[in-house]
């Protein structure tokens, strides 16, 4: 999927909603463990309420792993049921990889061939090499991790170096790469405020920020400091929407959560 059909949708679904599928067996309704695949039957459901409200769907591999290869299963299922059902939804699979070059390679090999996501998370730490085998993927999008929204973020990634705090330094360096072009961008919901500065850097890249809703982030100020002329953004919502209501109403639960979301972006749009 190319940015260009990304924010047809946005334009389309007046929405630049993404859902988390971060998919806890404790949190779950109970009724869905006596399923054969309780995982995949979940977000088949959440799917099926919340698609025509969201542009971009982000299962979050660690919830998936944990569970070993009935995880893997549950996820493979889910990316298929999603590029069959709705090939006009971005995928993201939010594993925040990122390693020396042949191991990268067969990280994006793994996301990008076997499971078909439209794009993955990566971590920029050990630099060039070890994300741009992601982006010699020239039809797929690596989503770097720039600014994240958790507290130990202040303990690198805004620190000074040269007269430069380090995510921009990350930024800037990361435009360099081979297809850099292709690159999204992690800035959390909870430092919006560091938007304005982001976006002199960046002003085109679209930014997958999570942190709206159950971490506190304001829809308001990332729209204010976030959005471009092309829109340029994916909120993130995964607790807030998916974990709405434990009980058989679930999905319905969600769709009205996911909705609520949606009509907040509608009037930014």
């Amino acid at each position: 999927m190319t940015t260009s059909q990304l924010t047809e949708q946005i334009r389309l679904k007046k929405s630049f909603l993404c859902v988390g599928l971060d998919v806890d067996l404790e949190k779950i309704p109970q009724h869905l463990l006596k399923e054969e695949d309780p995982v995949f039957a979940f977000n088949k459901a959440i799917i099926d309420a919340t698609h025509h409200l969201a542009v971009a769907y982000k299962p979050n591999l660690a919830f998936y792993e944990a569970h070993g290869i009935k995880g893997w299963k549950a996820l493979e299922k889910t990316i298929n049921y999603l590029n069959e059902n709705h090939p006009d939804i971005f995928t993201i699979a939010d594993a925040k990889r990122g390693d020396i070059g042949n191991t990268s390679g067969m990280y994006a090999k793994a996301f990008f061939e076997d499971l078909q996501f439209d794009s993955v998370t990566v971590a920029p730490y050990m630099g060039k090499d070890s994300v741009e085998p992601f982006l010699a993927y020239e039809d797929k999008h690596t989503i770097l991790l720039a600014l994240t929204s958790n507290a130990g973020a202040y303990d690198f990634q805004t620190q000074t170096i040269n007269g430069e705090e380090l995510y921009k330094e990350v930024i800037k360096t990361s435009k360099k790469w081979n297809n850099g072009q292709n690159l999204m961008y992690v800035v959390g919901a909870t430092k919006a405020e560091f938007l304005k500065d982001i976006r002199k850097i960046i002003p085109e890249s679209f930014l997958l920020v999570p942190g709206v809703g159950a971490q506190g982030g304001s829809l308001e100020e990332v729209c204010k400091f976030g959005m471009n002329r092309n829109v340029g953004l994916l909120v993130n919502a995964s607790r807030a929407i998916i974990y709405a209501s434990e009980g058989m109403d679930f999905a319905e639960a969600a769709a009205a959560e996911a909705e609520k979301l949606q009509q907040e972006m509608a009037t930014f749009l």
